[in-house]
């Protein structure tokens, strides 16, 4: 499929699907006119990178583990997935993931707070 097809597939817009090329997350087939040909395997692709981008990790990691993800919450864990450097860098992924929840946590709670105290004016 072109890219135009995959982009309404997948609800990408085609200069997104050219950076996740650029940054060597999509490997698309070129025909002999120079335009991009994704298998239909793509649309699963895309929405797994659309997923690991909206959980927070960066292109750089996901650049890393995606040859080792089979699918949503399934990871092929392969000898040359597992390096100290690559541990490490999910451990920081981790704890910075960690960071954001926490911080959401303590704004929603706050937000609960206040509706409460809004309530409790109401009543």
């Amino acid at each position: 499929m072109r890219i135009g097809e995959l982009s309404q597939r997948t609800g990408v817009h085609t200069r997104m699907l050219r950076y996740y090329e650029e940054q060597d997350l999509l490997h698309p087939e070129r025909a002999g006119n120079g335009y991009r040909d994704y298998p239909p395997s793509a649309v699963r692709r895309v929405q797994q990178i659309r997923g690991l981008l909206d959980s927070g990790l960066t292109t750089e990691i996901i650049r890393r583990i995606l040859p080792f993800l089979d699918g949503p919450g399934k990871i092929h864990l392969h000898p040359k997935c597992l390096t100290p450097e690559l541990a490490g860098l999910l451990e920081a992924e981790a704890a910075r993931i960690q960071q954001r929840i926490d911080c959401l946590t303590r704004n929603r709670d706050a937000i609960h707070a206040y509706l409460a105290a809004v309530r409790d004016l109401r009543t």
